[in-house]
């Protein structure tokens, strides 16, 4: 089973940064692409952001409620996925999480698995 892993949330004013991570730790990935989403109180999750990569070049939407204000990008050395936020409002405030596309590929030595991963969430509090 493969676990996602999320860091970088927190509690900013208006206006202010953050940045999250995702990745895959213990795992080598095909250098896959990555969907964000998030999911405010008593609300339904929302997708947020995405990256695919084909023959190696990237390729990002967003959608409009965080378009020119949040960056989806990826460090292939690292195999992870950032989504860089700016200009923060409160209406941002929900559990963010990272899903991996479904052509990505986990493995270990000698087991790969391939599918949709979710990783547990991280909270971002906007006031």
């Amino acid at each position: 089973h493969v676990q996602l892993v999320e860091s970088g949330g927190g509690s900013v004013q208006a206006g202010e940064s953050l940045r999250l991570s995702c990745t895959a730790p213990g795992y080598t990935s095909n250098n896959c692409g990555m969907d964000w989403y998030r999911q405010g109180p008593g609300e339904e999750r929302e997708w947020v952001a995405a990256i695919s990569m084909t023959n190696g070049t990237s390729y990002s939407t967003y959608a409009d409620s965080v378009k020119g204000r949040f960056t989806i990008s990826k460090d292939k050395a690292k195999d992870t996925v950032y989504l860089q936020m700016n200009s923060l409002r409160p209406e941002d405030t929900a559990m963010y999480f990272c899903k991996s596309q479904p052509s990505c590929s986990y493995c270990v030595p000698g087991q790969c698995w391939r599918g949709n991963y979710w990783d547990q969430g991280t909270q971002v509090t906007v006031s």
